[in-house]
């Protein structure tokens, strides 16, 4: 998954101000941040960090078109913390912060508050 530059899509790298519109039934996620160290204590280097598999939708799409033309609403909303498979989607930079885009069926759960 090669990381795109989308620099003109967002005017500034906070969720808030994020204008990254997502379409159809692809949602815009900001992963959290690796695991800085063990249950035990140990402090992990960068190298032995593992890929973040959860974070907070920022952005959603209106839904996928059903045969109907009806748009089908969206299980997640933003605000949800999802989680979502190591290699899913595509990661995209805007203005140094990381995001990733996926589509709804890539999202495996959503986590209860």
């Amino acid at each position: 998954m090669a990381k795109k530059s989308a620099s003109a899509e967002a005017a500034a790298p906070a969720a808030a101000n994020l204008t990254l519109k997502p379409l159809d039934d692809r949602v815009v996620v900001e992963p959290t941040e690796a695991e800085e160290k063990t249950a035990g204590g140990i402090l992990l280097p960068d190298s032995a960090k593992q890929k973040p598999q959860q974070g907070k939708v920022i952005a959603a799409g209106p839904g996928k078109l059903n045969d109907d033309g009806n748009r089908m609403a969206l299980a997640v909303k933003i605000g949800d913390t999802v989680l979502y498979g190591k290699y899913s989607g595509s990661d995209v930079e805007v203005n140094g912060k990381e995001f990733k885009i996926l589509r709804e069926s890539e999202i495996l759960a959503k986590l209860a508050k």
